[in-house]
């Protein structure tokens, strides 16, 4: 069956921007101690979907047995976001999605899912000129699972012709929550992650392209 819609992950499928946000978090948690700053990027790499809100959650929790107002929460996350932004911005893209999103989508209905903000992530797309091609960009705090669902049921989408593209379980996770095609758009973080994957992966747009038309899906 062929495609007529794409969810994108941001971070690692658009944009080569997962270490910034992995550095950005060790930054934060450093003056506890590599020890701390080591365990926070591990659960980071392993939950990197999640939102920030989410991990600053489980973190002041797990490490300083802390359960934190949302007004430290945003506190965190603004700080948080006042060190990633920028670098998020100016990454590279990941090869070929420009050259991608122009080919398709005239033919194709493309959606970004992500665990940013959605007025962060909007701002993103926005500053890297992107906006365009997508119907609607889509973050936190809801989650991925929500809104693979709610934007099936808004925009009427066949679930057999929509693919999602991800680089995180929480990606994954989405994907078969809502009885989706998915891609594994691989990268040095998640190597560990997916070692039992058997679906169809990619390193770049234009492996992911020939990978589609090989299983004449556009």
């Amino acid at each position: 069956m062929k495609l007529k819609n794409i969810f994108f992950d941001f971070d690692g499928v658009i944009a080569e921007s997962v270490n910034a946000k992995t550095e950005a978090f060790r930054e934060m948690y450093s003056e506890h101690g590599s020890e701390i700053a080591d365990k926070v990027v591990d659960f980071h790499i392993k939950n990197g979907g999640v939102s920030r809100f989410e991990k600053f959650k489980y973190w002041e929790k797990k490490f300083f047995n802390r359960d934190i107002l949302e007004e430290e929460v945003q506190r965190l996350a603004n700080k948080f976001s006042d060190l990633v932004l920028s670098k998020v911005i100016e990454s590279d893209e990941v090869i070929g999605v420009e050259d991608f999103l122009r080919k398709y989508s005239q033919d194709l209905k493309f959606w970004i899912i992500t665990g940013t903000p959605t007025t962060e992530i909007q701002i993103i797309v926005n500053k890297r000129r992107l906006t365009d091609y997508f119907i609607g960009v889509h973050g936190s705090p809801e989650n991925k699972k929500y809104w693979t669902e709610f934007l099936i049921k808004e925009h009427g989408l066949n679930r057999g012709e929509t693919l999602f593209l991800g680089d995180a379980t929480t990606d994954y996770d989405a994907a078969q929550h809502s009885k989706l095609h998915f891609a594994l758009r691989d990268n040095e973080e998640n190597m560990g992650l997916f070692k039992t994957y058997k679906g169809m992966r990619f390193n770049d747009f234009n492996e992911l392209e020939e990978i589609l038309l090989n299983n004449k899906m556009l």
